[in-house]
């Protein structure tokens, strides 16, 4: 009974050595997404300026520009999923996950081939422990994503995209291929509570301002294009692709804090519950140890008084 009741201990001991762990990434993350929350806010009116900038310049010019071209049979894709580096966020990278495997099956269905970029270690191992190609990957930042990276990984699909047989000048990355549709698979930011794994096309251009649905009797600013509206384009277009990526950045980061937030939350409650189950069965074992040595005790003077009254 001695023996059960140390290990008890040492059990209380190690779990509440984890609950001090557990309880200060809890709190790393809780002051963390404050200021995470605050970047994915503060770049919400510059991306929905943007968005209605290249909405402008699509709507008042005729040019045609190859990312707003739809191809007539498009063979090939792309997916960038972006995932977290790091663990302990409960669900978060495997919802992402598990949303791009959809959305991979309904391409594969619609007769294309699926290329896959990935943006953070989980997502990395979760495709090569299954032997999934992987064209490029960022690693490193998910947490604190840069408008650097943003703008790496913005270049490097918009590579892909323009690449084949109307761009022959344009040379791919090893193991990259040219794709017709781009598509981002991220974890948006409702709340504290809520995060959503969301699918969005990319490319071919789909000006989308979020959740809002724009006015049908709005009237869109009017802009004087110079030099032209295609040199407007070109310009234009690459950086509203880079800040679409970097908002979905800004909005993963602070998706995978408030999950992380959630789940060391629920470890440390989990941790409670141990130490409080624990120290009830060790008191338990400790009074069942002390009721066995006065027992022992008990029987062991009887015995004597016994012997004793026997001898006389």
């Amino acid at each position: 009974m001695a023996v059960s009741l140390r290990e008890y201990r040492a059990r209380i001991k190690s779990t509440e050595s984890m609950k001090k762990i557990t309880r200060a990434m809890e709190l790393i993350a809780a002051s963390r997404i404050i200021k995470a929350q605050q970047r994915a806010q503060a770049a919400a009116p510059y991306a929905r300026e943007r968005t209605r900038a290249v909405s402008a310049v699509a709507t008042y010019s005729n040019v045609e520009h190859a990312l707003t071209t739809e191809p007539e049979n498009p063979k090939r894709a792309a997916i960038l999923v972006v995932t977290s580096d790091r663990g302990l966020a409960g669900a978060y990278s495997s919802a992402v996950l598990k949303e791009s495997e959809r959305l991979a099956e309904k391409l594969r269905g619609e007769g294309k081939e699926v290329s896959t970029y990935v943006s953070g270690r989980k997502g990395v191992a979760y495709l090569t422990f299954r032997q999934r190609a992987i064209v490029q990957s960022w690693t490193g930042f998910s947490d604190q994503p840069t408008y650097d990276v943003a703008r790496e990984i913005g270049d490097a699909l918009i590579t892909a995209f323009l690449a084949g047989e109307d761009h022959p000048e344009i040379e791919l990355a090893e193991g990259a291929q040219d794709v017709d549709e781009v598509h981002v698979v991220y974890t948006r930011f409702k709340s504290m509570l809520v995060q959503e794994p969301t699918a969005v096309r990319l490319l071919p251009l789909e000006i989308v301002e979020g959740e809002a649905k724009p006015d049908r009797d709005e009237v869109l600013p009017l802009y004087e294009f110079e030099p032209s509206p295609a040199e407007v384009l070109d310009t234009l277009l690459p950086r509203y692709v880079q800040s679409r990526i970097y908002f979905a950045l800004l909005q993963a980061a602070a998706s995978e804090l408030a999950a992380r937030q959630r789940a060391m939350k629920s470890a440390t409650d989990n941790a409670d519950e141990l130490i409080k189950k624990y120290t009830r069965i060790a008191n338990q074992a400790r009074q069942a140890g002390i009721t066995q040595e006065i027992s022992e005790i008990v029987g062991g003077v009887n015995a004597l008084a016994d012997a004793t009254a026997g001898s006389e």
